[in-house]
């Protein structure tokens, strides 16, 4: 590779990561944003929308693990599960891996990229200087507000620190200002600021049109946490979006999504294609006034204290509002209901707001300790599915957290680096001795199985 000092680095012909390999005209409606993409959390996927509004198409650049390595320090995810993320937001028209970490404006012209745009925080390689300053210097770079409360580094120190803080007990009264922290006042503002966001990620690959439909299921905790109960509950419109169309076939997922990894997003993948293959065997796309997909996918996310109820220790490490927004975020979905029942009984399934579901599926990645079968009222229904194994299915919460401990010392010195607290032996010592506890209820509720 050349490297060219006023413009950043440029690539031989026939040598670009994807194609195409002949240079693009630069389009101001094509807008270019890059970053590591570590954990598919919702301030990536915000900074995605954000992006995505000032154009109308959004190349998203991915910078290798050895350069972000040389850079800023260890990467958790690897580049293969970090492309899959970003491949997976519903506002991204391509993902360019290998992007260099000091944005450069060969790579942007080439793929026909007027503008890049990055949040308002400072991003520095590893020499300390400004990874935008070429684009700045010529007049390409826009800036959009980073999302707060939600970063790479704050995820690693709830799972270092063992925290739970970051727990939401009820998200209906949290949006409602009757729950959380401050006065009054700033419970309503701060309320008022995640409903925004629900509707902003309730959007189309637009960002701008009606997307997704957004519901909250409410019943009691017996009926969240366990199989005993027949509760029909009740569900709250949280944002009226696009509602099953003609034909399609409703389809329910349900899950804790936690640090919505490539092991969650190759589930829902599978999930459509598995959707796609029984339309066109129904003859689906032989009717060409069908320009939408045979099925409408609905996504059940599961409250915080359901999760630690089964699973223990500080999980899970997103709250539901954060867990629910990547799951919104995500092109494989249509709906999202947030604090869906662990175990989907026949009364939750037959009262569904779209009808009884024509399938319900569920993946081979295993991460909660159950004494029984969440899924039998599927199973008696007759719409119980299976997604069979795939390449990330061993990836979840519990598989990062275990990366994160491995290689400890250097995630610490990446914290120092961006000044959030150290967690020290006395802290780690107690995730670990957490984490084994969680594996000794599993082995027991196995046994009592």
């Amino acid at each position: 590779m050349e490297k060219i000092a006023e413009l950043g680095v440029s690539v031989p012909r026939g040598h670009w990561p994807v194609d195409p390999q002949e240079d693009v005209e630069i389009s101001k409606d094509r807008i270019w944003v890059d970053g590591c993409f570590d954990f598919a959390h919702h301030g990536h996927a915000g900074a995605m929308l954000q992006a995505r509004r000032l154009g109308k198409e959004l190349l998203v650049g991915i910078h290798s693990d050895e350069e972000i390595m040389d850079n800023k320090g260890p990467t958790v995810m690897t580049l293969k599960e970090r492309v899959a993320a970003v491949d997976a937001c519903r506002w991204s028209t391509k993902s360019v891996p290998h992007a260099p970490y000091v944005t450069s404006l060969p790579w942007i012209s080439h793929y026909g990229c007027q503008y890049v745009v990055h949040g308002d925080d400072v991003t520095s390689d590893s020499s300390g200087e400004d990874c935008y300053r070429y684009v700045k210097a010529a007049g390409r770079f826009l800036v959009v507000k980073r999302t707060p409360g939600i970063s790479t580094t704050d995820l690693v120190g709830r799972m270092l620190l063992c925290t739970k803080s970051h727990f939401v007990h009820s998200l209906i009264r949290v949006l409602s200002g009757e729950e959380g922290s401050g006065s009054p006042e700033e419970r309503t503002k701060a309320g008022e600021e995640m409903k925004q966001r629900i509707r902003d990620y309730a959007t189309d690959a637009t960002g701008l049109q009606p997307g997704p439909e957004v519901q909250s299921w409410v019943g009691s905790t017996a009926a969240m946490e366990d199989d005993a109960s027949e509760e029909m509950g009740s569900y709250r419109t949280m944002v009226t979006g696009r509602a099953p169309r003609q034909g399609q076939r409703i389809i329910y997922v349900d899950g804790g999504f936690d640090l919505f990894s490539s092991g969650h997003i190759e589930f829902l993948r599978q999930v459509v294609i598995a959707e796609e293959q029984i339309g066109r065997k129904n003859g689906w796309y032989e009717q060409t006034e069908m320009d939408y997909g045979p099925a409408y996918i609905v996504a059940g996310v599961h409250d915080d204290e359901v999760i630690n109820h089964w699973k223990g220790v500080n999980y899970p490490i997103m709250n539901i509002f954060e867990r629910g927004l990547c799951v919104l975020q995500c092109r494989y979905i249509n709906s999202v209901i947030f604090s869906a029942p662990f175990s989907p009984s026949k009364a939750y399934l037959t009262n569904l707001p779209y009808g009884i579901p024509d399938a319900v599926y569920h993946g081979p990645t295993s991460f909660m300790p159950l004494t029984y079968d969440p899924y039998i009222a599927a199973k008696e229904l007759g719409i119980y599915q299976e997604i069979g194994n795939h390449d990330f299915q061993n990836v979840n919460a519990g598989e990062i957290v275990q990366r994160i401990l491995k290689s400890r010392e250097m995630y610490e010195e990446r914290q120092k680096v961006k000044g959030e607290k150290a967690a020290g032996e006395e802290a780690v010592r107690r995730r670990e001795a957490l984490e084994q506890e969680a594996v000794a209820l599993e082995s027991e509720r196995a046994g009592n199985r």
